[in-house]
């Protein structure tokens, strides 16, 4: 067959450990066979990023702004056993972190139902995206230990110099603690405007809360700046399309959630979203079954697998011993971008190929073919547990009869 045209670059950030090897796998048995494969390519993985001071790292998030889709493997944040493992110069940012800040962006997570999977909570038969805030709050926070007999105030100084102070707590008889969080108005604009516009994309209803009860300036900003956006500039698109935006207490939200059958954006600022997108990756059983897309509000997207790198699988690989890692994650990030590039290309083949290779990884599965960690959680009869490369494999075998 004639491979499939990319007419613009996909920029490709490659990763670390079990999931470097399996981005390898997915591109040989499942891409390069069917598509030209336009890319752009940057090296993430953790030894490349120590050799450019992770210059890499900026660089691929400033081809994402110019070619505006990218996807992305999984990489190694380092911690202090990292720092000696891989000789490092030093404790390297979150790559993540570093693209989210320059692109300026909202992560959006989604889990992928398969048959033979039910979800702990039975009435959850539609996926729950979760839209998570990726600036400020306690990921930017200022920490103080307190002496007894101090007194805490926030106090914040004016472009004059003038103060304005506000208590915290005085400290009378005891030590304590004092947090300080903070967040900006571009950024919550940036993150409600994502939001609205991912709403738009799927036709899906969107659900955003906080606790403005208790946290009445704080939270309050949020769900003020989100209903300002919403009436000006979106309220008549949402009419049109007959899906809502919804704004309700974080409490009332996990409650609804909890008796819905999913379906819809549950939007949350950045603790909230980095708590319950877990919760959900595990209510529909895997994280490994859960896709990720980092979108601006300009529209661009980098897409990649919700999970790490697998650090066991890679060491087990290195032995010499026979992996079953679920590569289904990854396969999708590529699916994701493959789609989102013919999308705003208008190359329909491109498009159409991603449809098809993820329905044909999901038959596989539903087939009875499937990864040990799914095989643990799947009720079908008959299913059998296959190592990473022979998964791929028969996908591939399904992909073939799709095309």
């Amino acid at each position: 067959m004639t491979k499939i045209q990319i007419k613009t670059p996909i920029v490709e950030m490659d990763g670390d450990e079990m999931t470097r090897i399996i981005w390898k796998m997915i591109k040989d048995i499942l891409l390069i066979p069917y598509i030209d494969l336009n890319t752009e390519y940057y090296d993430l993985g953790l030894e490349h990023r120590n050799e450019t001071n992770d210059q890499v790292t900026l660089d691929s998030a400033e081809a994402t702004k110019k070619y505006g889709v990218a996807v992305k493997c999984a990489t190694i944040t380092p911690n202090a056993a990292r720092m000696s493992e891989y000789n490092l110069k030093e404790m390297w940012k979150s790559p993540n972190g570093t693209i989210r800040a320059i692109l300026d962006g909202t992560v959006f997570r989604t889990p992928i139902i398969v048959k033979g999977i039910t979800p702990y909570i039975p009435t959850w038969t539609k996926p729950l995206t979760i839209a998570r805030h990726a600036y400020g709050d306690i990921y930017k926070n200022t920490e103080l230990t307190v002496p007894e007999g101090s007194k805490c105030e926030l106090v914040v100084t004016d472009s004059k110099g003038c103060e304005t102070r506000a208590l915290i707590h005085e400290f009378k008889d005891t030590k304590g603690i004092i947090q300080g969080l903070h967040n900006t108005d571009k950024s919550i604009s940036s993150f409600a405007k994502s939001c609205f516009n991912f709403a738009i994309d799927k036709k899906q209803d969107l659900w955003f809360a906080t606790k403005d009860t208790i946290s009445k300036k704080y939270d309050h900003h949020f769900k003020d700046i989100f209903n300002e956006i919403f009436e000006a500039e979106y309220k008549e698109k949402f009419d049109k399309l007959g899906i809502e935006y919804f704004y309700t207490l974080i409490d009332d939200a996990v409650a609804r959630v909890i008796r819905s059958e999913g379906g819809y954006i549950w939007a949350c600022k950045n603790y909230d979203g980095d708590v319950m997108s877990d919760m959900v990756a595990t209510a529909y059983g895997s994280l490994a079954m859960m896709t990720s897309v980092l979108v601006s509000p300009e529209g661009l997207y980098e897409y990649e697998a919700a999970h790490g790198t697998v650090q066991r699988h890679y060491y087990k690989h290195l032995k010499g011993e026979t992996t079953s890692t679920n590569s289904v994650a990854t396969l999708f990030a590529w699916t994701g971008a493959l789609r989102k590039r013919g999308e705003l290309d208008n190359t329909k083949d491109l498009c159409d190929f991603a449809d098809k290779l993820e329905k044909a990884t999901i038959q596989t599965i539903e087939n009875g073919t499937m990864t040990g960690d799914l095989y643990l959680l799947s009720s079908l009869e008959g299913k059998k547990k296959v190592n990473t490369e022979e998964f791929l494999l028969a996908v591939n075998e399904e992909l073939k009869k799709l095309l």
